[in-house]
C-alpha cells in the first residue's frame, strides 16, 4: 500500500499554508508593521514544507528497521523553535515601550497554521487562521478605544 503523497495534495497543503498566512499577513500590513505579507507566507509556507518533508521520510522509512524511522514531532519542535527566534526578533523594547508583541505572536501562529496544513488539517488551519484574525482585528480595535491604551500593536 502506497501512502505517499501525490504532488497536487502536496501543492495543495502549500497554498493552503501560504494562503491563510496571507490573511495575517494582510492585517499587519494594513497596520503597517514590518512583518506583513511575505513574512507570514513564508513562514506558514516553510513550516508546512518541513512538515511535508517529514512525512516523506517517515513514509520512505516506515517498512525498514524500527531505529530508522524519524518521530514527527521533532521536526514540529524545531519549526516552532525557529519560529520562535523570527517573533522574538520582531520585538521591540525601548525603555518601558515594548512593540511588535502582536507581530510576534502572529508570526509564531502562522507557522502553527503552516503545521497544520502540513499535516493535511487544512480545517484546523482555517479555524486558526479564522480566530487568529478576529483577535486580532476586533479585539485589536477594542484595545485601541481603551483610555489606557498607549501602544499602537
Amino acid at each position: 500500500m502506497d501512502d505517499s503523497l501525490t504532488l497536487l495534495e502536496m501543492f495543495t497543503r502549500l497554498c493552503a499554508a501560504a494562503g491563510l498566512a496571507l490573511v495575517l499577513g494582510c492585517e499587519r500590513e494594513f497596520r503597517r508593521k514590518p512583518a506583513g505579507l511575505r513574512s507570514h507566507m513564508l513562514v506558514a509556507l516553510g513550516a508546512a514544507a518541513f512538515l511535508l518533508v517529514g512525512l516523506e521520510i517517515l513514509q520512505a522509512t516506515g517498512g525498514g528497521d524500527p531505529a530508522a524511522r524519524i518521530d514527527p514531532t521533532r521536526i514540529v519542535e524545531g519549526v516552532i523553535g525557529g519560529i520562535g527566534f523570527l517573533g522574538a526578533g520582531s520585538i521591540i523594547r525601548s525603555g518601558t515601550n515594548v512593540q511588535g508583541i502582536t507581530t510576534g505572536a502572529s508570526i509564531w501562529l502562522a507557522g502553527a497554521i503552516g503545521i497544520a496544513a502540513g499535516v493535511g488539517d487544512l480545517a484546523l488551519a482555517a479555524m486558526v487562521t479564522l480566530l487568529a484574525l478576529i483577535i486580532m482585528t476586533l479585539l485589536g480595535a477594542i484595545e485601541r478605544a481603551l483610555p489606557w491604551h498607549k501602544r499602537d500593536d
